[in-house]
C-alpha cells in the first residue's frame, strides 16, 4: 500500500503540473491569436504592387532625366555663341583695319608718286630753260654723256 499511495502521490503532482502546463499553452494560444501577423498572399501582393509602382516612377523619373541630358548633348555646341560673335567682330575689325592702313599706305605711295613726278617734271623744265638760255654748255654736256668712261 505504500507503494500505491507513493504513486498516487506522484499521479496527483504529475496531474497537477500538467494542468499548470495546460494553462499555460492556452495562455500561449489566446496571446498567438491576439497576435495579428498577416502572412496571406494579399499582403504580399499588395507590398509587391507598391514597390513595383515606386520602382516603375523611378525608372520614368531617370528615363526623363537621360532624355533631358540626350537633348542638351544634341543641342550643344564646341565653340559658344558668344565666342563665334567674338571672333567675327575681331575679324571684321582686322579686315578693316588691313583694309584702311593698305588704302592709306596706296594713297600715299600715290602721293609720293606725284610729288616725285612734279619734281623730276620741274628738274627737267629747269634743266631745258637752263639749256635753252646757254646752248655751248648744253653741247658741253651732251660730249660729256657720251664720252666713256
Amino acid at each position: 500500500m505504500k507503494k500505491l499511495d507513493e504513486i498516487m502521490e506522484l499521479m496527483a503532482d504529475e496531474m497537477a503540473d500538467f494542468k499548470t502546463a495546460v494553462l499555460q499553452l492556452q495562455l500561449l494560444s489566446r496571446q498567438l491569436s491576439e497576435l495579428s501577423i498577416p502572412i496571406s498572399t494579399e499582403a504580399l501582393e499588395k507590398d509587391l504592387n507598391a514597390f513595383l509602382k515606386k520602382q516603375e516612377s523611378e525608372s520614368r523619373e531617370r528615363d526623363e532625366i537621360l532624355k533631358s541630358i540626350d537633348q542638351r548633348l544634341k543641342n550643344a555646341r564646341i565653340i559658344p555663341d558668344y565666342l563665334l560673335v567674338l571672333f567675327a567682330a575681331l575679324a571684321v575689325l582686322a579686315l578693316g583695319l588691313i583694309g584702311y592702313f593698305g588704302y592709306s599706305t596706296n594713297a600715299q605711295q600715290e602721293e609720293n608718286f606725284k610729288i616725285y613726278r612734279m619734281i623730276t617734271e620741274s628738274e627737267t623744265h629747269l634743266q631745258q630753260d637752263f639749256f635753252a638760255t646757254h646752248p655751248e654748255i648744253k653741247e658741253e654736256y651732251c660730249r660729256w654723256l657720251e664720252a666713256p668712261k
